[in-house]
């Protein structure tokens, strides 16, 4: 999944769960822009990764820096998504 395809995704999900409100595109691509970044600015997660903060974004995982590089840990339900293992 690319950029693109994320943005859309959300979008329609948001109609989806958000009771039949629909972010715009734009703002969700804008939201995606602010917290991961762009080539021509670093978003708020490396941000915090540079200060030596880590990012936890609930059970999805977290971020933290290792060695000067970026590093994600997967979290509890995510991993247990993906294996399968959810109710």
């Amino acid at each position: 999944m690319d950029k693109s395809q994320l943005v859309s995704t959300t979008t329609d999900e948001t109609a989806a769960d958000g009771g039949g409100r629909r972010l715009a595109p734009e703002d969700v691509e804008r939201v995606l822009d602010t917290v991961f970044g762009t080539m021509d600015r670093p978003g708020v997660i490396a941000g915090a990764l540079r200060e030596g903060e880590t990012v936890t974004l609930g059970s999805f995982g977290s971020f933290h820096g290792q060695n000067g590089t970026a590093a994600f840990r997967p979290g509890k339900a995510l991993t247990e998504y993906l294996h399968d293992e959810t109710g």
